[in-house]
């Protein structure tokens, strides 16, 4: 639906996107995840159209639009902002781009009826826009963008604006609306939690560039680089040595877990001038209780740090021989005691769950 040729982009002697190649499906619900200053809203404003590009192609549905202006373009977009007029009722907003359609009144009221049911606001016309709940904004603002039926909808960071819970209740219901309207979304993001949980694929960007796209689980778990495994998530890293390198393994020596033989599949960049290290994730390790036994390799450990969240209870501990505080988390399951700082442990692991950044 949606493909970047070269795409690049000064502001003066800024270089915002630096030769971004890159295709999103048709019905695919795909996220540009990054740090503030990456270039994804940038990237997704070439989309739209509200930004020129220096060089390169946008094209959509394998048409260029390298003279299409916004409003000619089979896009529609959601601000962060959410733009809603607060003088005009919910059906006004909502309808606001039919204007100018050329269908009787009763097919218009038609349109918005079906388009605030979409959204769950069947019934909601006739209020004013200002006596609305920020989730029933957002609601407003998506109505507006697919009451126009284009072929991408593309959402600046549309969340961002909602407390915790509206903010998880509105993902789930974006993930159903995407598919049953069946369209392609196009999602910017900081938080790299709704990223995972919202998209079929995933644009990691720093700096301009991309750093690795891919669907959740395997940016999760197969990180490209250690830049990319630092911010998706929590990782864990232990300075590592390489022992040896055989067809398939490396074999290598991690501070505090001794000698691991990792498969080469598991292998990843580290970052310039860094040195080898290996990185897991905090629920590849579990902590023994009595009369528990590793089911692969266990390590003992003191514990440094305790944050509990009620359903988890995240740890932070330090192994035998290490300096290096590791975090892990442990589902608080009935009767599993929750440990004190300063208590000596046992943590159990798998070699299988590491990644070699080298």
């Amino acid at each position: 639906m949606i493909e970047f040729k070269d795409v690049q982009k000064y502001y003066g002697d800024y270089h915002a996107l630096r030769g971004i190649t890159a295709t999103i499906k048709a019905g695919e619900f795909f996220s540009l995840l990054g740090p503030s200053g990456c270039g994804k809203t940038t990237l997704l404003r070439t989309i739209a159209g509200f930004e020129g590009i220096s060089s390169g192609a946008v094209l959509i549905d394998g048409k260029s639009m390298a003279e299409v202006p916004p409003n000619l373009r089979p896009t529609n977009m959601v601000f962060q902002s959410y733009a809603i007029f607060p003088h005009l009722t919910v059906e006004q907003n909502v309808g606001f781009g039919l204007r100018k359609d050329p269908r009787s009144v009763a097919e218009k009221q038609k349109a918005v009826d079906e388009a605030l049911g979409m959204v769950g606001l069947k019934g909601y016309g006739k209020r004013a826009a200002h006596a609305l709940s920020g989730g029933q904004r957002q609601r407003v603002a998506l109505a507006r963008a697919l009451i126009l039926k284009p072929k991408v909808l593309l959402l600046d960071e549309p969340l961002s604006a909602l407390d915790k819970k509206i903010r998880e209740q509105m993902q789930m219901e974006l993930i159903k609306l995407q598919r049953e309207v069946g369209i392609t979304f196009v999602l910017v993001t900081h938080d790299q939690e709704e990223a995972l949980v919202m998209s079929d694929r995933i644009a990691v960007m720093f700096e301009g560039e991309i750093a690795q796209l891919a669907d959740p689980e395997t940016l999760y778990r197969k990180p490209a680089n250690r830049k990319v495994a630092e911010f998706i998530g929590t990782m864990n890293f232990l300075p590592a040595s390489i022992v040896s390198e055989d067809t398939g393994k490396i074999t290598v020596d991690a501070e505090g877990f001794g000698r691991i033989e990792i498969n080469a599949t598991q292998v990843s960049k580290a970052n310039p001038g860094d040195g080898p290290s290996v990185g897991f994730r905090p629920e590849t390790l579990t902590l023994l209780f009595d009369g528990q036994t590793a089911s692969d390799r266990e390590s003992t450990a003191t514990v440094s740090e305790v944050v509990y969240y009620g359903d988890m209870t995240y740890y932070d501990v330090k192994l035998a021989g290490s300096d290096t505080p590791l975090r892990l988390s442990m589902r608080n399951t009935p009767g599993r005691p929750v440990l004190d700082i300063g208590a000596p442990t046992r943590v159990a692991w798998s070699a299988g769950a590491m990644v070699l950044f080298r």
